[in-house]
């Protein structure tokens, strides 16, 4: 295979939209620099680009761009890299013998697409049935942010969101629905404003269709409720 055909290749699965891995794609050496080295880094990079491009750097509305674009990257919509943001979802003795779902329904979610580095824009949709423990309903959100916060495909995402679940709760009885636009499909490419993306992932009692449909069914109700 000629090297023209592997770049057309590696083109074709990112507009695709094709993910390669159910994990984040990470080197060993990813956390070996601090974020202050990084956004030192990213800084140069964007400038670069930037100049490439033929904007004036010198003008007062651009000169700041390239450090808050490295600052962003860092420290907003790809801290979720690092593991040391993890969310601490400490859990609880389930007292009071709650044994039906719980479901925390219309999570906005925000991420970036892998592929163009675009925004993909949403809602999550999370369920689990207790195994004798349960986890703060917030602690659910910032699981979902903190996998967002990440270059992402939406089914690595949804699988990312139900496995951690799994792991702090204890259970496999663990589901996560996710409806999202991509930009990189919306605002370039074939520009399809109105799509969206659907993805679904079930585990333990969820598999079974009755109690995935229960699951469904509760993501239809309104919640409009005015405070």
């Amino acid at each position: 295979m000629n090297l023209d055909k592997k770049t057309q290749d590696i083109e074709d699965l990112g507009d695709a939209h094709i993910a390669t891995s159910g994990d984040t794609p990470l080197r060993n050496d990813a956390f070996e620099l601090s974020d202050v080295e990084k956004i030192n880094r990213i800084k140069k990079d964007v400038h670069s680009i930037m100049q490439t491009l033929g904007l004036d750097l010198t003008d007062d509305s651009l000169k700041g761009t390239p450090n808050r674009v490295a600052k962003m990257f860092v420290q907003e919509i790809f801290g979720g890299l690092h593991p040391d943001r993890k969310p601490k979802a400490s859990t609880f003795e389930n007292k009071y013998k709650y044994n039906e779902m719980l479901v925390e329904k219309n999570i906005t979610l925000y991420s970036t697409c892998e592929h163009h580095l675009l925004p993909i824009v949403g809602k999550a949709h999370i369920a689990y049935i207790s195994k004798g423990t349960v986890v703060g309903l917030s602690k659910m959100n910032r699981i979902v942010d903190y996998y967002a916060k990440r270059p992402q495909v939406q089914e690595r995402l949804t699988m990312q969101v139900v496995k951690e679940l799994q792991q702090v709760l204890g259970t496999e009885d663990v589901a996560c629905v996710i409806d999202a636009k991509h930009l990189c499909v919306n605002s370039r490419g074939i520009r399809d404003i109105d799509s969206s993306t659907v993805t679904s992932e079930y585990g333990g009692a969820f598999k079974d269709p009755e109690v995935r449909r229960e699951f469904l069914d509760y993501i239809k109700l309104e919640t409009d409720y005015r405070v």
